[in-house]
């Protein structure tokens, strides 16, 4: 009996000990394409979460590293998330006019660790049906909703105006500001608005070249998926070219210095003055983390033919977060984009974690002197390129929710209109309410 809990507990002793060499190729490709993906994202996430860029490389680094060991799933990738670091910049800009003597990334590990404990918690008491009592409509107008605000904060960035208004007020705000700004903008605009073209125009464009190539389909996948490194690439050289001899006074915003390295092991802060900055966002960022994770996980196993054990998954997202914050990352959970890459890669076990936690590593210690040069209109162009697909547009899509239950149709909408018109704390809360009445 204990041997068997103990298998259950580490899911990677039941294939670990089989593992066929054919399965190498599939787990090196699928490792070596995240982590390149997850280097660009995981830096614009941190930024998102109003956190140094290095943050975000470490718990796109731990959580890889950790995952594996007690995932049931192949497929997913854990690590920073667009709604996730959008809350978490939310928390962070509220607890400096509070608590301005605690650094954002210190209150952040802390609540990854606290977030950690309670899901670790919830997985040992074998919780993990309850995600499937949460309604699904209430998930869609929450990512909806949030992936509006993220992008009306990130245009004025990527415009170069971001200066001239409060990125952080309610959504209208911030769109009636913008507009308003446009006569403004700066060459920024041109770097914001040419690296959001690029993106779009090699995930619509690339897939036709390639077939009229004759290149199979999962390769096609594996490149347009690593447009975001690209176009940074592309971008990051001609910030270089135009700001190498204007350090002082760059003609565009870059990201700057970066520190080499894991700067910030060791224990996080648990003492009640930073617990209370955070306190009362718990419920809402472990809503974000369970349900995120869950949902990703179950779909691709569906897709894969095979099971999940979402008890084990809480368990093994609990212990990701536990441990991450010990380098100074913030919550982490299962990441869409970087999941739908790792399953289109043709990952075959979980192992893939290690290959891309090696290459987040090498990047950390050896990469960061060209990240000094990235633009921070383009990492906003990446960053609304990625949560657009957040939002549910067509309306099919609409029409489910409103089959599934007129009353979530209702709220949908009801949400998403809240969301334009208040900030995204206020909603964060209010929405939390909603998803934590489940229907049962």
């Amino acid at each position: 009996m204990v041997f068997d809990w103990m298998r259950s507990f580490f899911p990677f002793s039941s294939w670990l000990f089989k593992y066929q060499r054919d399965w190498i190729i599939g787990d090196l490709v699928a490792g070596l394409t995240v982590g390149i993906v997850v280097i660009p994202q995981g830096m614009a996430y941190a930024k998102l979460a109003e956190l140094p860029v290095e943050f975000g490389l470490y718990g796109s680094f731990m959580g890889v590293l950790i995952y594996w060991m007690f995932a049931t799933s192949k497929d997913i990738t854990i690590g920073p998330v667009a709604v996730m670091s959008s809350l978490m910049g939310e928390i962070v800009r509220q607890a400096a006019v509070t608590s301005p003597n605690i650094p954002g990334h210190v209150m952040a590990s802390s609540l990854a660790l606290i977030s950690g404990c309670i899901i670790f918690t919830l997985g040992l008491l074998r919780l993990g049906f309850v995600v499937d009592f949460i309604p699904l409509p209430a998930i869609a107008a929450f990512l909806t909703s949030s992936a509006i605000s993220i992008i009306a904060g990130q245009v004025p960035t990527m415009l170069g105006i971001s200066r001239r208004l409060d990125t952080h007020a309610a959504t209208y705000r911030i769109i009636i500001n913008t507009l308003k700004q446009l006569p403004h903008t700066t060459t920024e605009a041109a770097v914001g608005i040419t690296a959001l073209a690029f993106l779009y125009a090699i995930k619509f464009g690339l897939p036709p070249i390639c077939r009229l190539g004759g290149m199979g389909r999962k390769s096609t996948d594996v490149l347009v998926a690593m447009r975001s490194i690209f176009v940074l690439l592309v971008y990051t050289l001609i910030a270089y070219l135009v700001t190498r001899h204007h350090k002082a006074a760059p003609p565009i915003a870059i990201l700057g210095h970066i520190p080499r390295g894991l700067t910030t092991v060791g224990p996080p802060r648990l003492d009640k003055e930073v617990i209370k900055t955070y306190a009362s966002h718990l419920p809402a960022v472990l809503i974000v983390l369970v349900i995120e994770h869950i949902s990703i996980a179950k779909s691709f196993a569906r897709i894969n033919h095979y099971t999940i054990s979402p008890s084990q998954e809480l368990i093994a997202i609990g212990i990701s977060n536990i441990f991450g914050p010990f380098v100074g990352a913030y919550p982490v959970t299962g990441s869409f984009s970087r999941t739908a890459l790792k399953s289109k890669a043709g990952v075959r076990t979980p192992l893939a974690g290690i290959v891309t936690a090696s290459l987040v590593l090498l990047a950390i210690y050896e990469l960061t002197g060209v990240f000094y040069y990235i633009p921070n209109a383009a990492i906003s162009a990446v960053i609304v390129h990625a949560v657009w697909d957040l939002i549910v547009w067509p309306p099919t899509a609409y029409q489910t929710i409103w089959r599934i239950s007129s009353w979530d149709g209702f709220l949908f909408i009801v949400g998403v209109f809240v969301a334009i018109f208040t900030s995204l704390g206020w909603f964060n809360h209010q929405h939390a309410l909603y998803l934590y009445s489940p229907t049962f």
